[in-house]
């Protein structure tokens, strides 16, 4: 019975649920399109070597310790690459770029492809050539300056990204936004109309009058469709309720 009272309540507001729900979509749709600057994203990649000591291993043996130790230091490495120290040396270094290293910071994300020797320098930009010319630059000024903190030389790039690349924009996304958007506006339109329906305070049925004034129902008059008028020999019946049905009559 619960469920079907929380049916009722729904179909009751289902007009103002739609309109929400078709305003809302529309209007993000709108603005992702129109409104939202795109975002390009370009990255490079490095790989940290193993320093190989070992002068009797042959140039093909794999020493998994070593690897193992290199997807370590590469959690180091990920924090050094994204510190004013370094952002400040490719600012001065690429004034190409019209950056800050404060700017730098917030565009450039680092992550390791798969918990494997290499890393991957993001930067994300509205342009996809500055994009990719702050992944490189990045990645260029960290592979010197790492001899200089670590006293290591066990970075080489592996992949620079592209400039002359022509990709899409990796944000804004319409189909996302609209998808979000219409959970969202449905979410919020069925919490509206159970609010509207607790604000109504009229007696909807049988069993709220029962509960307000403790008595029985005798009868309940049907709600008469314009439909039921077009049959004149049509004449609508009190419903008996309560057990009053021998008691009630309805003359016509």
């Amino acid at each position: 019975m619960e469920l079907l009272r929380y049916w009722s309540v729904i179909r009751k507001r289902l007009w103002m649920i739609a309109l929400l729900v078709v305003v809302s979509c529309t209007a993000v749709g709108f603005y992702s399109t129109h409104y939202l600057p795109s975002q390009f994203e370009a990255s490079a990649q490095l790989i940290v070597n193993n320093q190989q000591t070992d002068t009797t291993k042959t140039a093909t043996s794999i020493d998994v310790g070593s690897i193992s130790s290199s997807t370590m230091v590469i959690k180091t490495y990920k924090e050094i690459i994204r510190t004013p120290r370094i952002m400040k040396k490719v600012a001065d270094r690429y004034p190409d770029l019209h950056a800050s290293p404060e700017e730098l910071i917030a565009k450039i994300s680092v992550k390791s492809v798969n918990e494997t020797q290499v890393m991957s320098i993001t930067a994300v930009d509205g342009s996809y050539v500055r994009a990719a010319k702050m992944a490189n630059a990045v990645s260029t000024v960290f592979q010197q300056e790492i001899k200089t903190l670590m006293k290591l030389d066990n970075v080489s790039v592996l992949n620079l990204a592209d400039t002359t690349k022509h990709p899409q924009a990796v944000s804004p996304h319409p189909p996302t936004n609209i998808v979000v958007a219409f959970i969202l506006s449905a979410m919020v339109g069925v919490g509206i109309a159970f609010v509207l329906d607790q604000l109504n305070n009229t007696v909807k049925n049988e069993e709220e009058i029962r509960d307000l004034l403790g008595v029985p129902v005798l009868g309940a008059i049907p709600k008469v469709k314009r439909r039921d008028l077009s049959d004149k020999g049509a004449q609508p019946k009190m419903t008996s309720l309560g057990g009053g049905g021998k008691n009630v009559t309805l003359d016509s």
